[in-house]
């Protein structure tokens, strides 16, 4: 597995990570783990998908700001390892927020755009475990958000 080539490949420039909004940091390694804060659908330091699904945010729209938060987790894992996502072994669990209303019930769907683009990228080793959960708001009024855990050496 190649994620940096597979990225290439993909035509995707890993953009410059986020800063954090609050007190935290942007990865955590312990123990052979990477653990990413949730990231949300930035690009260029904008948002790019705001609002509530079910109201103003459509399911093709949410589910292409779930890939772009994929996108930057990768970009905050490979700052947090120097670089190298070679260290990269697997992907195994992710957690997808998504500002909704009451009566949305597609939030699997919506975090099926992050869990299609890291198998895309990653082949078997970008299966994972997941949460799809519905809240009523995010950071920046964001209509998505997504934490993962990988397995680094």
């Amino acid at each position: 597995m190649n994620i940096v080539e597979k990225l290439k490949e993909a035509g995707i420039v890993l953009p410059k990570p986020a800063v954090p909004l609050a007190a935290y940091v942007p990865v955590v390694i312990s123990e052979g783990f990477a653990y990413v804060s949730g990231q949300l659908p930035v690009r260029d330091g904008k948002l790019v998908c705001a609002g509530t699904l079910g109201d103003n945010v459509s399911l093709e729209d949410a589910q292409k700001a779930a890939e772009i938060c994929a996108i930057n987790i990768f970009a905050a894992l490979s700052q947090a390892l120097g670089g190298d996502l070679s260290r990269v072994e697997r992907l195994v669990k992710i957690s997808g927020f998504c500002a909704a209303t009451k009566d949305f019930k597609d939030h699997p769907k919506v975090v099926n755009g992050a869990s299609e683009f890291f198998k895309k990228i990653m082949g078997d080793f970008g299966s994972h475990a997941r949460a799809a959960v519905g809240v009523s708001s995010l950071p920046l009024g964001a209509a998505v958000e997504v934490e993962a855990i990988f397995k680094v050496k």
